[in-house]
């Protein structure tokens, strides 16, 4: 990945950020996608400084999306794949503006999102250091049946602004 620059970090390494007192803290809660089929549980919540907001939830994904082996954004005309995931990566990101929450249930579900998408979607290995690039492919996987591509500009200083940022777009 090109942009080496640090644009996420997990809450825990951030001491001067926590989960506001009447908002759940969503880790170790079952995600589930679209069509109600586990997607795996949340680890962790990424946090941009810049924004000052969690934007991320930190996704430890089911083995049954590591056993689908799904082609990741299966052949182009090229004959060429974007990327092809490796033993060890098991975590994905997801917006937190694309979930909605079930208290109840401690249930975080990703709506908007189904389990092939997260199958052929870019995941990373635990620990390691998420750039731009790696969100703006993500973003894209999830995004890419519902947004024309000549509508996907990522501007630095506006790419948390985005609709799927918005945590509060989603409340019922």
């Amino acid at each position: 990945m090109k942009n080496k620059e640090k644009h996420l970090y997990n809450l825990d390494e951030l001491s001067d950020y926590k989960v506001a007192s009447d908002d759940p803290d969503v880790r170790n809660w079952e995600v589930r996608d679209r069509d109600n089929r586990v997607i795996g549980k949340v680890d962790s919540l990424l946090v941009n400084k810049t924004a000052k907001r969690v934007v991320y939830l930190d996704i430890e994904v089911d083995e049954t999306i590591i056993d689908a082996k799904h082609d990741p954004y299966a052949k182009s005309d090229a004959d060429v794949r974007e990327f092809v995931n490796k033993d060890g990566e098991n975590h994905v990101i997801v917006p937190i503006g694309m979930t909605r929450l079930d208290n109840d249930n401690k249930i975080v579900f990703a709506h908007g999102i189904d389990h092939r998408t997260f199958a052929e979607t870019k995941r990373y290995r635990k620990g390691d250091e998420l750039n731009r690039e790696y969100e703006v492919i993500v973003l894209d996987s999830y995004t890419r049946n519902t947004t024309p591509a000549d509508e996907k500009t990522y501007q630095e200083d506006d790419f948390y602004n985005r609709d799927e940022f918005d945590r509060d777009r989603y409340k019922k």
